[in-house]
């Protein structure tokens, strides 16, 4: 076997023209059918492997341009929400045209006394309009959510009223489905009714995973979620949900925004590639927004319909920044077809990786143990002769042959 090796590695070294390279060739399958460990099918099986994983350093950001060697890559920086679906479990006018009132009553958020009357009510809430789910003018589906956010025409996701009995302990969830593991920077909701009282946002780190509360959002985080209020982050609770009461005011009316920062105030995120925890708190492939319960101005005790009518959920827009998962092997997440002809998401390997998210090595690439790449070590994954048998070098030699 070692002399074979010696002499394949020798035929290797004359491969200069096309000539030689074609000449080494039907030396080496002559070499290959000769040994009776080697197969047509298993031929064939590890050249497709080879040339489908085959890695090639031109032109790559994850090696270094003047000395060829490894270096960590990531994908571009993108909203990884835009034009995704997202699914809500309710939407206005979806069984039928329904009536919503627009709130106006800022001055009662500000403060000011209010002694509630139908004269009042009225004046309070002159604004009525229709949320009609069959016609494209009236309609405030959930695909306006992450739509082309254009300031000068906006849309808007809306739920159903209180008059449809949208309030705690009834919650809507929006769904979205990021296509593969994402390391999540932020998550920002632009909303266009008032903000919530309470709501919450949960991630899976797997399509099948368990929901996991990401961050609460409430004026009420005992009474509502069992979490206190601005509990201090330290290392023992950096990687658990939090609640805060910051952004559960009624005012504005309209327009404000809640944006989540999932490193924001962690201890370790300076150090965040040493933090295991850390790196799986960032990864999602599901994200979703759970409203439980709508900000009011106490006025719906009266159940004045109109009043009620003025309460409901509205966004305009759900901003997820991040990066598509490759554990710094791959500087591409591009959509590919897989077995089932579904276009999915997935990593262009590279540092002779493989899987989802470049979290494996590829076969006959295990000298070393696989880790994700760092800014220190690129760990780039080694192929290993020692304990291959003949047919597995025959394949490496014909691979480093044809690249």
């Amino acid at each position: 076997l070692i002399k074979k090796l010696k002499r394949l590695d020798w035929l290797y070294q004359l491969a200069t023209t096309s000539f030689s390279v074609l000449f080494i060739l039907v030396l080496l399958s002559s070499s290959i059918a000769a040994d009776e460990n080697v197969s047509a099918a298993d031929l064939e099986q590890e050249l497709h492997m080879a040339s489908h994983y085959n890695t090639h350093h031109n032109d790559s950001d994850c090696y270094e341009a003047t000395t060829g060697a490894a270096k960590k890559c990531m994908p571009e920086f993108i909203n990884a929400a835009y034009g995704l679906k997202i699914t809500a479990s309710n939407t206005c006018g979806t069984n039928g045209a329904v009536e919503y009132c627009v709130q106006s009553n800022l001055h009662r958020s500000l403060g000011s006394s209010f002694n509630y009357s139908p004269v009042d009510s009225a004046k309070l809430h002159p604004i009525c309009e229709i949320c009609d789910a069959s016609d494209r003018h009236h309609a405030h589906p959930a695909e306006y959510l992450n739509d082309y956010n254009d300031q000068d025409n906006i849309t808007w996701w809306q739920s159903d009223t209180m008059v449809d009995n949208i309030q705690y302990p009834s919650s809507v969830n929006l769904t979205l489905n990021l296509g593969k593991s994402f390391d999540i920077n932020y998550i920002q909701i632009k909303f266009h009714s008032p903000r919530p009282e309470s709501f919450a946002i949960y991630k899976r780190t797997s399509e099948t995973g368990a929901w996991l509360p990401y961050q609460y959002y409430s004026a009420s985080c005992e009474r509502t979620y069992g979490v206190p209020t601005g509990s201090i982050v330290t290392h023992s609770n950096e990687a658990v949900a939090l609640c805060t009461d910051e952004f559960s005011d009624i005012a504005p009316l309209t327009g404000a925004s809640v944006v989540f920062g999932t490193l924001e105030d962690r201890p370790s995120a300076y150090y965040f590639e040493s933090s295991p925890d850390l790196k799986e708190w960032v990864t999602a492939t599901d994200l979703r927004v759970t409203l439980n319960r709508l900000n009011t101005f106490g006025d719906e005790v009266f159940n004045d319909p109109q009043v009620l009518r003025s309460y409901y959920y509205a966004i305009s827009d759900i901003a997820v920044g991040g990066r598509c998962k490759c554990n710094g092997h791959a500087s591409k997440c591009v959509l590919k077809q897989q077995h089932d002809f579904e276009d999915r998401l997935t990593c262009e390997c590279e540092h002779n990786t493989a899987g989802v998210d470049c979290n494996e090595c590829l076969p006959f690439y295990n000298d070393v143990p696989w880790a994700p790449a760092t800014d220190l070590n690129a760990h780039e994954c080694k192929r290993n002769f020692s304990n291959f048998d003949s047919k597995t070098i025959h394949i490496n030699l014909f691979i480093n042959l044809v690249i």
